[in-house]
């Protein structure tokens, strides 16, 4: 029984497995021989189902027929009317992972079981849940799904020398674009960000194409027949791929024919937009973890898109250094799933490797904002745990009463970025009893603690009557059961001790105070300035932010008592 690693991409897919002998993860040719399988699915005339590539070849004549990029639109309802037929993104995606299952057990010559299927960084946890259920709609066990930018680090990561790698992994694949921040330390591979846009890839830069081939002859894409354009499109994606100084168009529309030729000046000022578009994930990213661009010691790029030199010469120029490419982009999602799947059966010939996630999403609840004398605006949004938090997480936010008859405080549990509440993702509601004393406001303590299994756990605890309400909201209902919901949350309990009540913390803290009680003058202001830093970050409860806010105190201390 085999396990494998499976890229399921928007453009195209690849299977790969652990190879015990060469002691190294390998990409499994297709019935074709090939390692890439379209995305693509086809429904012919006689309600035969196509696959891959005979299915893109079939769509430049049929487009009606068929479909692509579907990929975007998992864990929706959108459907794909092919022919007679209707098709959820979920059932398209299974005919394509079934079609790589099937060529891994001829090509393995076993049956295959399970896999580890990747996934955008970005991908909601629905879209993270419907990937789950592709896999068994095409026979798979999918215990495992993994971030394809975590899965490219892997690949290159494991076979690094140096212990402590910043990585910066710029995935542009075919209808997608993340980027992600990784860390390697003592054998942890550590999220520190995540960031993308879910409706940018190379299937944009090769529109652009066909889009300059239109414009130089006065043509509207409405004018073009279905096949036309499929041709059009078929046509620009080769251009883009055999690139150089200049790329030529050459096809029939109507009675006549069009022969293009395209700079690559032109090209690239015409994508000045899409480029734009890259930069701005980057940023963000690169602020969410803190990190500037002098910090990152190695620039991976994933996906085919990365092939262009444009966009090759575009991340040289941000990050004033080469990426590295030294494996396939198409191919180093794969190789990293099944580096992952290796690691997942406990092959002996694998360096174990920790991995730590982030928390895509800022998790809050909705709260009131005062405006003036005995006025509150209401449906503002308060963050608890912020996006790209490492996770498991646990955090703790104090809330208030803001009328004497209060009797109600309605808890919100959101998903989002928005400043407004009515903006984010509602997950679920509790209403808490509360008891404000005449002239004295109620509190509660609202406590999110984040499981790397995709579980919130929302506790509230109410000052006045010390009771406590508790929700769990499960990313995928179902997959576990009570029991082991319990006891996860149980193996989480010393997350949920406030960092000011952590021993190292609680002795740092004696410690300034003896320190002050000790000292007088500039040594003394010395002191409270290190002990205010310190609180500030404790109310903050970043677990990293603090340890390294900790060693800086105790330096500092060191000194001050050395003299």
């Amino acid at each position: 029984m085999a396990i494998v690693g499976i890229d399921l991409g928007t453009t195209n897919s690849l299977v790969a497995y652990w190879d015990d002998e060469e002691k190294q993860a390998k990409v499994i040719p297709n019935a074709l021989g090939e390692h890439l399988t379209p995305s693509v699915v086809s429904v012919d005339e006689n309600g035969e189902i196509l696959v891959g590539k005979i299915a893109k070849e079939y769509q430049v004549v049929h487009p009606e027929r068929s479909a692509s990029v579907f990929k975007r639109h998992i864990g929706t309802k959108k459907e794909y009317q092919l022919g007679e037929r209707a098709f959820l993104p979920e059932e398209l995606s299974a005919m394509i992972v079934r079609s790589l299952k099937e060529d891994a057990e001829t090509y393995l010559k076993e049956p295959v079981t399970e896999a580890v299927i990747s996934v955008p960084a970005y991908f909601s946890d629905a879209q993270r849940k419907a990937t789950k259920r592709v896999g068994e709609l095409a026979g798979v066990k999918v215990e495992r799904i993994i971030s394809e930018p975590t899965a490219a680090a892997i690949a290159y990561g494991i076979e690094q020398e140096d212990a402590e790698t910043k990585f910066l992994v710029f995935d542009l694949g075919g209808g997608t674009f993340d980027v992600s921040i990784l860390e390697m330390f003592d054998s942890i591979m550590e999220v520190r960000a995540v960031a993308g846009d879910n409706y940018l890839g190379g299937e944009d830069f090769t529109r652009v194409l066909s889009n300059i081939f239109l414009e130089k002859n006065g043509l509207q894409e409405e004018q073009l027949k279905n096949q036309e354009r499929s041709m059009l499109y078929k046509k620009a994606e080769t251009a883009k791929i055999a690139g150089g100084r200049s790329m030529r168009i050459e096809m029939m529309i109507g009675e006549e024919q069009y022969e293009t030729d395209i700079s690559e000046h032109e090209y690239e000022a015409k994508c000045k937009e899409l480029l734009s578009r890259l930069r701005e994930p980057v940023q963000r990213a690169l602020s969410d973890a803190s990190v500037k661009v002098a910090d990152i010691d190695a620039i991976i790029l994933v996906g085919g898109g990365t092939k262009l030199p444009m966009i090759r010469s575009f991340v040289a120029k941000i990050f004033g250094k080469l990426p590295y490419i030294n494996i396939n982009p198409d191919e180093v999602v794969a190789v990293g799933a099944a580096v992952q799947s290796a690691l997942k059966g406990k092959n002996a010939a694998i360096k174990e490797v920790i991995l730590t996630d982030v928390c895509p999403y800022t998790l809050g609840t909705s709260t009131s904002v005062r405006r003036g004398q005995g006025y509150y605006e209401p449906g503002h949004f308060l963050p608890i745990i912020e996006r790209n938090s490492v996770i498991p997480i646990s955090k703790v936010q104090t809330v208030y009463t803001i009328h004497e008859d209060q009797r109600v405080m309605k808890i919100e549990i959101l998903q989002g970025e928005s400043r407004m509440a009515k903006d984010n993702v509602l997950l679920g509601e509790l209403n808490v009893p509360v008891h404000p004393k005449e002239g004295k406001d109620d509190e509660a303590q609202i406590r999110y603690t984040y499981d790397v299994n995709g579980l919130l756990e929302v506790e509230v605890t109410v000052a006045s009557t010390n009771t406590t309400k508790k929700m769990v909201i499960e990313k995928d209902p179902g997959a576990m059961s009570q029991e082991e919901i319990e006891a996860r949350f149980k193996e989480l309990e010393h997350l949920k001790v406030h960092p000011r009540d952590n021993a190292e913390n609680r002795l740092v803290l004696a410690r300034g105070e003896r320190l002050y009680e000790e000292h007088i003058g500039e040594e003394r202001e010395i002191i409270s300035y290190w002990m205010n830093e310190f609180e500030m970050v404790l109310d903050r409860q970043n677990p990293r932010e603090i340890e390294e806010k900790r060693r800086e105190v105790e330096k500092a201390f060191d000194e001050l008592e050395s003299k």
